[in-house]
């Protein structure tokens, strides 16, 4: 198992949590997917007066190791905001927004079969980690996002540990951001020592939903807070086990989905569906509620839904629910919220998931 941070080095990221945590008492971040851009989405259109991370997604990694950008035209290249590619767009907005942080969010589903083979190599990971600190410099970025979805049994969670280790001596905790995106599935956390993941990592991004879906049996709320029964996946749940295994409250961010997730012939949750309507059985949350369709909380579980229509029944967050899991946040300590993804979020503030939890995290 990789040695633990020294001492020293395990003061200076807790003073520079301690500093973040004075100035912005939260934090509310998004994910910002390249792809976006070829929808007409640009980082511009974002709302800075509520949020003060953003995560680049994704750069790619190389079966050596080595990281680059997916998408040169996008990234670098493409009229963005006034400027080339997103990535620049993001480093002017910094200029104006000096709360802001940038992140590059490495992996995403494309890396699964990458990963664990460079994590496995020695030579691999650091040649990982050299690439990752040459990314960041070059484009003034405060850090990486390690998204590798996901470690999958006990050797790639030992693995991913060596991984995160390798990228702290070469992006040290005192000027870099370490985050990694993990699911909130103890089948996935179960093969991680989050106690000492948390010697390395700023934070946890905790993926609290696509806990139903098209591979499901039955229809379900995808990012309930509580569980309807004992042996579903929930919120609370997902945050209770990561606590129990030693990682930090304030190190864990709690995701939030900007999109539902559609089950057809159903009309609640615990029911036989046939399909998911939208795209690939999801829709933006900007097109929720579907049109002509009734939007409802679940107060108990805490999930917003729409039945009826293109979607049958969908199940998604609102800003009732944000704001209760904003609570939830605040009531066990945690480090704030981040939104997948800041594009599909609606453009009418009083809809905003963003800003509805921004709101809720900062007033009492």
């Amino acid at each position: 198992m990789p040695a633990n941070m020294s001492s020293s080095s395990h003061q200076s990221r807790k003073s520079r949590h301690a500093a973040s945590v004075a100035r912005v008492m939260y934090t509310n971040a998004v994910y910002f997917p390249n792809n976006r851009i070829y929808q007409g989405d640009t980082p511009g259109m974002l709302n800075y007066s509520c949020i003060n991370r953003v995560y680049y997604a994704y750069a790619s990694v190389a079966p050596d190791g080595g990281v680059f950008l997916s998408d040169e035209w996008a990234d670098a290249r493409a009229p963005v905001d006034g400027v080339q590619g997103g990535l620049g767009s993001l480093m002017h907005l910094k200029q104006r927004h000096p709360h802001l942080q940038v992140v590059l969010s490495i992996g995403g589903g494309s890396s699964s079969q990458t990963y664990p083979a460079v994590a496995a190599n020695t030579l691999f990971r650091d040649n990982f980690a050299r690439s990752s600190l040459g990314l960041v410099e070059a484009s003034g970025l405060d850090g990486i996002d390690i998204a590798w979805e996901y470690p999958s049994d006990t050797k790639q969670g030992y693995d991913f540990l060596a991984l995160l280790a390798a990228v702290r001596i070469h992006l040290p905790d005192d000027g870099f951001i370490l985050t990694a995106a993990l699911p909130a599935s103890k089948a996935i956390l179960q093969f991680i020592d989050l106690k000492v993941a948390a010697d390395y990592l700023d934070s946890i991004n905790l993926m609290a939903y696509d806990f139903f879906g098209a591979w499901s049996l039955k229809s379900g709320h995808h990012a309930q807070l509580y569980a309807m029964s004992k042996d579903e996946t929930s919120v609370a749940s997902g945050v209770a086990h990561v606590m129990s295994q030693g990682f930090p409250a304030q190190g864990i961010l709690l995701g939030i989905p900007t999109y539902g997730r559609s089950f057809l012939h159903a009309t609640g949750p615990g029911q036989k569906f046939r399909g998911g309507g939208g795209d690939d059985g999801t829709f933006d949350y900007s097109h929720l509620p579907r049109k002509g369709c009734r939007e409802t909380v679940d107060k108990r579980h805490v999930a917003a839904q729409c039945l009826g229509a293109d979607g049958g029944f969908v199940t998604y967050d609102n800003p009732d629910t944000v704001q209760a899991k904003a609570g939830f946040c605040k009531q066990r300590g945690l480090g704030g919220l981040f939104y997948w993804n800041a594009p599909a979020d609606s453009k009418d503030k009083s809809r905003s998931l963003v800003a509805a939890g921004f709101r809720a995290l900062h007033t009492s």
